[in-house]
């Protein structure tokens, strides 16, 4: 046991029992001959061994030298590997991955996500939050390891990939009166009461600014957490819904809903994952994260990639 000792002076002793030769040890260490001697005088101090002793023109090892050989040789090889980043092996990866984003995508992209997973990680568990605002500065507390919201620039505090981007449209039943125009205008929009969904990322709050701007205002009638009730919500009454357009467009292939532009310009919905900071490197996030962007692109058609 060397109690209270650096790991230089134990390479030192590595060297040096490899090289039994004080001179080569030196040049290995890119220290002087004189300052090898030193650490070795400590080292056999410490050791309460002479560890190399001459026997004509050459150092052999000692007994003890020989075992403390083995075993600084097995400690540095160790040491070397903890180092080393591991290799990920996707079918091998037994853990839980928790994501985050809109009930949209829990209903209509989770599926996929799920299935392009478990193909290659089939011991991986997923769990599905639904994404607010608010959970941006507490990735870390709420164990989100990755999350897909809309953001209007790259988020700061934590870190991110840019997936795309598209529009905002009107969306109404196909039986709404402005069903058969193929443009609105703002009295149009304001005629008729809205929804809003308030379940994951703010989607529309800025189209009240633009609103008050133009010396209008909507009436929001009714605001639910899903796309599904809002959805089920048009089919009876003449409300609109303002979402982005890759949304719409996927909707429109389930419910009897049509889309125009919106009657006003309107900055592009950014979409972005995010995670928490501490997960860049991780090989197992960045090969998830990989997945889940490929994903993303591939069910969200509309989505103009960067």
């Amino acid at each position: 046991m060397l109690p209270n000792t650096n790991l230089n002076l134990l390479r030192t002793l590595q060297v040096l029992l490899h090289e039994a030769h004080v001179s080569r040890a030196a040049k290995r260490l890119y220290l002087t001959q004189s300052a090898v001697s030193r650490q070795l005088a400590q080292l056999r101090a410490l050791c309460a061994d002479e560890l190399l002793v001459r026997q004509g023109n050459q150092l052999v090892l000692t007994p003890k030298a020989q075992l403390l050989k083995n075993k600084l040789d097995a400690l540095f090889n160790e040491f070397e590997h903890i180092l080393e980043d591991a290799h990920f092996e996707p079918e091998n990866w037994q853990s839980e991955l928790v994501i985050s984003s809109s009930d949209y995508i829990a209903q209509y992209v989770l599926p996929d996500i799920c299935q392009r997973l478990s193909q290659q990680a089939p011991k991986l568990k997923v769990t599905f939050r639904l994404w607010q605002p608010d959970y941006m500065d507490k990735l870390h507390e709420l164990d989100i390891d990755i999350a897909s919201t809309i953001l209007p620039a790259q988020p700061t505090g934590v870190s991110s990939l840019y997936i795309g981007q598209d529009n905002s449209v009107v969306v109404m039943s196909e039986t709404h009166p402005l069903a058969r125009q193929k443009t609105l205008t703002v009295k149009d929009f304001v005629g008729y009461p809205h929804i809003k969904i308030t379940g994951g990322a703010d989607k529309d709050s800025n189209i009240d600014t633009k609103l008050k701007s133009l010396k209008h205002q909507r009436r929001v009638m009714l605001q639910v957490p899903f796309f599904t009730a809002a959805m089920s919500q048009l089919q009876t009454t003449d409300y609109l819904i303002v979402i982005p357009e890759h949304i719409a467009r996927h909707l429109s292939e389930y419910w009897p809903i049509v889309y125009r532009p919106l009657p006003f310009a309107m900055e592009c919905n950014n979409y972005w994952l995010i995670w928490h900071p501490k997960l860049d490197n991780d090989p197992a996030h960045k090969w998830a994260r990989e997945q889940i962007r490929l994903t993303l692109l591939a069910s969200q058609h509309s989505i103009h990639p960067e």
